[in-house]
């Protein structure tokens, strides 16, 4: 139990650093203003018309970094202090977004995937921490009830992980896609480009971190179920 807390420690700090950083580097560089004048709106209505994608509506949401593209709804929401604000990070956070919506259009393996599994995350995630304390007590009372259930919920806990691992290639790879038409279209160029590589960087790394802590403690649990079984 001890080893399970200093992960679970380690892996706190990391997320707090890396959100902590994430979230200064995008105040920071929402103050700093597009030469072009273009709106994270702008930026993501011409992002789809360059790719062809004319059938995904831009669309403003409540929040701050609540951004999103919805594949169902074929909308990229985009928070207020994106859709309307003339800076670097929305012009970032606008392109990344619609990165995603190049991603379904063009049928993006890894994005399909982790659609896939959407639904079996969702009821994973809910419930492999019951079924693996319910089985820690049932070890009390039966031995091998328990780790029958403690082995049923580290297989929930497994899939929760490789979603985790999926949604790698689809940030990092949505990101390129971002950066290499900013770049291309010269919507930032100089220092706005490589400031608006920096906030996308940090932000692809809090999905590393998040994905590192899961795999931590699936290992955690995995060796702890081989110790039981002993």
């Amino acid at each position: 139990m001890t080893l399970y807390w200093l992960i679970f420690g380690v892996f706190m700090i990391l997320s707090l650093v890396v959100s902590n950083t994430l979230q200064a580097r995008f105040k920071k560089y929402s103050k700093e203003p597009l030469i072009n004048g273009m709106t994270g709106r702008d930026v993501a209505e011409k992002m789809l018309r360059d790719n062809g994608i004319n059938d995904v509506r831009v669309v403003s949401v409540k929040g701050h970094l609540t951004d999103f593209y919805n594949p169902r709804t074929k909308t990229v929401n985009l928070s207020e202090s994106v859709y309307g604000s003339c800076s670097v990070s929305a012009a970032a956070v606008a392109a990344h977004e619609c990165g995603h919506a190049v991603q379904h259009a063009t049928d993006y393996a890894w994005l399909k995937l982790r659609s896939f599994m959407v639904p079996a995350v969702q009821f994973g995630s809910n419930l492999s921490p019951w079924i693996l304390l319910g089985g820690m007590a049932l070890l009390q009372i039966g031995k091998y009830a328990g780790l029958w259930l403690i082995a049923l919920g580290i297989g929930l806990f497994a899939i929760t992980t490789i979603f985790s691992l999926v949604t790698l290639p689809v940030e990092y790879n949505v990101s390129d896609r971002a950066l290499q038409w900013l770049n291309a279209t010269r919507i930032t160029s100089g220092t706005e480009y490589e400031h608006a590589k920096d906030a996308l960087k940090w932000a692809a790394r809090t999905y590393l971190v998040a994905a590192l802590s899961s795999l931590a403690t699936l290992l955690y649990y995995i060796f702890m179920f081989m110790g039981r079984r002993d």
